[in-house]
């Protein structure tokens, strides 16, 4: 009995490397091309291919694009996130050169379906297209801000925020040399949002 579980396990585990070295590279491959499509839809028209770079700030790595058009810097495309109702919200952000978000575009979620999965549609996502923060506030209508947050999913909604005011955090930090203080900053937001959904 022991010998036989003892090829079956064996069998089995030559099955799951052989699986997973055959799904890799498609797998890589998938996730690069669903990235390099979030680029090009929030960001400005650019020359060339996206620069990868990152930046440190209170222990986590902030990973981000750099475009440039006609030798300049066309704008930054920003992956952020903050926790939602269900997970993590993963945005990536495009801030133009001169601070504008041109779009917005998420990458991944696991929020409610028909209610916080709607942030990926564009009756909500189109509220960050073209948006000057200088002119906005950005938090949502019931903290006093000027989105309008999804019906019923108030936590996503604000989620979707954060995770936008995050990426603007780096940028400012890519442009002036400051340190953003994003990561801590989402993680209260989220307690604060989870405590206030619950009274």
């Amino acid at each position: 009995m022991v010998l036989c579980l003892g090829v079956i396990c064996l069998v089995s585990s030559a099955v799951l490397a052989g699986v997973y070295a055959l799904t890799k590279e498609p797998i890589e491959a998938a996730a690069a091309a669903k990235t390099n499509n979030a680029i090009t839809q929030v960001v400005p028209e650019f020359d060339g291919e996206p620069e990868l770079a990152s930046i440190e700030a209170d222990g986590q790595t902030y990973e981000y694009y750099v475009v440039r058009k006609g030798g300049e810097v066309a704008g930054y495309a920003i992956t952020a996130a903050a926790t939602g109702f269900g997970g993590p919200v993963s945005v990536m952000v495009g801030v133009t050169a001169d601070g504008i978000v041109y779009n917005t575009s998420v990458l991944s979620q696991s929020e409610t379906p028909g209610l916080g999965a709607k942030c990926t549609e564009p009756a909500f996502a189109d509220q960050f297209r073209n948006l000057d923060p200088a002119q906005t506030k950005l938090a949502v209508t019931k903290d006093g801000g000027d989105i309008d947050a999804i019906t019923a999913s108030t936590i996503t909604s604000r989620a979707y925020v954060n995770a936008v005011n995050n990426a603007l955090a780096v940028y400012k930090a890519i442009t002036d040399g400051t340190a953003p203080d994003a990561a801590s900053g989402a993680s209260e937001a989220a307690e604060e949002c989870q405590s206030q959904e619950t009274k």
